[in-house]
């Protein structure tokens, strides 16, 4: 009774406090653990003041906010994330003075720091850079503090409810939205702002995308960045790379705007599907593979594949007692469209005995200042125990691809998940994957008509996958690729319920009864689900998964954009779609497609 007495009276007194206006003097410090971000750089009265509180520590809070002789404000907060975890909020129109902001938790002042907010009109612009010779400055050093601000800026950028699909024609729309991005004229440049025909470009593609993110954190938060340029590799080796190019390299501009804007050029040219396949142990690399555990795989960390796709993670949904949980991750196209993917086996591509490539899960490697100034990237051997650090793990390389697919699934639904639920996730994801085709198929029909139905070049060999111009942007052999994976791997769910039942919860169930459950469910629900096309003459054409497995052989040479809309869909003449197919690859590329089939048959990619 006594200690129920204490709680109320203390939540009174909470109360009273809060409508309180706040002294001059009252005690106001900023945690470590809770470090307190705001944009942009420079507040100014009457002008929108984003806060975000980033932490390690899994807690509620709220941002309160309030100034000399007014009471405290509770903002509306949002919280993301975890590990780290993130409390977004937005003070629409600040006063001129001193802002006190803190995040509460239960009554208890978790972290506070004071920002001054400049009369209106009176805001002071970033800090000048035209006298450096370099893109930018270094005024700041990475450190663990910056990492989980860095993490959660990316989960913002591309945060939505999990089961919306997230989609952009560019980047473009993503960072020039204040709401989806936390530094939006954070250096008070009009740098994000898109009536400004200086603002930098916002179009990376699959390798490039996460560069310029990485690259546009550090140029708004004066930290250094470097890059080096790396050739492809060969068919018995991964990449290699020469030596380190940062932001200290001259760049002749006029002004901020210009010097970085020409940086990313410099970024975009000397970044490609190489970049991110090095060998994990090399430490002459932009990336360095990192422990496949929950705390370290945040987002803003990639995720290379084999043959040269890059992702970065952008979210995690955590296991609760109705749902799975989920990882999600975002990736740029040829076409500069960036969506939001789930981790499945369809989109993650692993196989570690694939020579030519290291690849995994990977943290983008530190660069920071030596003893003699010169900027310098860590050593593997360094990062292996630096705590400012994703750790340094090789483990990866010595994974086979079932062992690293239950670990990644163990980590999003360490309680085990119900072997239907699990079933239905999978083929989710695979709905999502021929969704995302349907776009690109489109986009490649779009791009015909426009230009008068000309012929495409075809690539010759593995230059099918990468390549430049037309083919790059319209054709689809690795996205046909991983379609072809992802229907072989919803198939082979059932036997994985028998040789990995630690993953699922079994109701009681032996390995090879919800083995025999589960191939039933596929053989019903696959006749369900459903996509829609839209053929040449412009009509709807249904198709559900199960004749999308019956046409795989013919989505085997399907990705060729000089093939009309029916084919690329897999139609013959037998089917009732074909009958308004109206145009066809060129002969000899055809001859050359059924050349190159066994790769796409056996889903594989050929060695360069």
């Amino acid at each position: 009774m006594h200690r129920a007495t204490t709680l109320s009276w203390f939540g009174i007194l909470f109360v009273l406090l809060a409508r309180s206006p706040v002294r001059a003097s009252e005690a106001c410090r900023e945690s470590p653990e809770a470090r307190i971000w705001w944009s942009p750089q420079n507040p100014s009265a009457g002008s929108p003041l984003r806060l975000m509180v980033v932490s390690e520590q899994a807690h509620d809070g709220t941002i309160t906010v309030s100034t000399v002789g007014r009471p405290v404000q509770k903002l509306a907060t949002v919280r993301r994330g975890g590990p780290p975890f993130s409390f977004s909020a937005e003070l629409p129109a600040p006063v001129a003075g001193e802002a006190r902001v803190a995040l509460v938790s239960g009554g208890e002042v978790i972290s506070c720091h004071r920002i001054s907010v400049a009369a209106r009109g009176r805001a002071v612009a970033a800090r000048v850079r035209s006298q450096a010779p370099g893109a930018w400055p270094v005024t700041r050093a990475w450190n663990r503090s910056l990492e989980n601000f860095y993490s959660a800026w990316i989960e913002r950028l591309f945060d939505a409810p999990a089961d919306v699909a997230l989609g952009f024609p560019s980047l473009q729309p993503v960072v020039r939205d204040p709401a989806r991005n936390f530094l939006w004229g954070y250096l008070g440049l009009r740098e994000d702002d898109p009536k400004n025909r200086a603002a930098p470009p916002a179009t990376p593609d699959c390798a490039d995308l996460p560069y310029y993110l990485r690259a546009t954190f550090a140029w708004k938060m004066g930290l250094p960045f470097g890059l080096r340029d790396c050739n492809r590799g060969t068919s018995e080796q991964p990449p290699t790379c020469g030596a380190l190019t940062s932001q200290d390299e001259p760049v002749a501009g006029s002004d901020p705007l210009d010097r970085f804007r020409k940086f990313l050029r410099l970024v975009a040219n000397k970044v490609h599907s190489g970049s991110a396949r090095t060998a994990l142990e090399n430490d002459e690399t932009d990336f360095y593979p990192v422990k496949l555990a929950r705390d370290v795989l945040r987002p803003g960390l990639i995720y290379a594949d084999p043959y040269g796709h890059v992702m970065m993670i952008a979210k995690w949904v955590e296991q609760d007692g109705h749902n799975g949980g989920r990882l999600f991750a975002v990736d740029g196209q040829p076409d500069n469209s960036v969506g939001r993917k789930r981790f499945w086996e369809g989109t993650f591509l692993f196989a570690s005995d694939v020579k030519s490539a290291g690849p995994g899960f990977k943290a983008f490697r530190p660069v920071e200042k030596s003893q003699n100034g010169s900027l310098v990237a860590l050593s593997n051997r360094a990062l292996a125990s630096d705590r400012r650090f994703a750790p340094f793990s090789a483990e990866q390389a010595t994974m086979s691809a079932d062992d690293f697919y239950a670990r990644i699934a163990k980590l999003i639904n360490p309680k085990g998940l119900d072997a239907q639920a699990s079933y239905e996730e999978t083929l989710n994801a695979l709905v999502e994957q021929l969704e995302t085709r349907l776009g690109s198929v489109d986009n490649g029909e779009c791009f015909m008509r426009e230009k008068g139905n000309p012929v495409v070049p075809m690539p010759v060999g593995a230059k099918i996958f990468e390549t430049v111009g037309p083919w790059e942007d319209y054709a689809t052999p690795s996205r046909d690729m991983r379609l072809l994976i992802a229907l072989d791997v919803l198939a082979r769910l059932p036997a994985r319920a028998s040789a990995h039942p630690e993953l699922f919860v079994l109701g009681g169930h032996k390995p090879d009864e919800l083995r025999a459950e589960l191939e039933k469910l596929h053989q019903r629900r696959v006749h369900e689900r459903r996509v829609e096309y839209r053929r040449s003459d412009g009509t709807p054409f249904p198709l559900t998964v199960a004749d999308v497995y019956a046409r795989r052989s013919a989505l085997e040479i399907a990705y060729n954009p000089n093939d009309c809309v029916e084919v690329r869909w897999g139609a013959d003449p037998k089917t009732a779609d074909y009958a308004t197919c109206n145009r066809h690859a060129p002969a000899e590329q055809r001859s050359r497609m059924q050349e190159y089939r066994p790769w796409f048959h056996e889903a594989r990619r050929p060695p360069r």
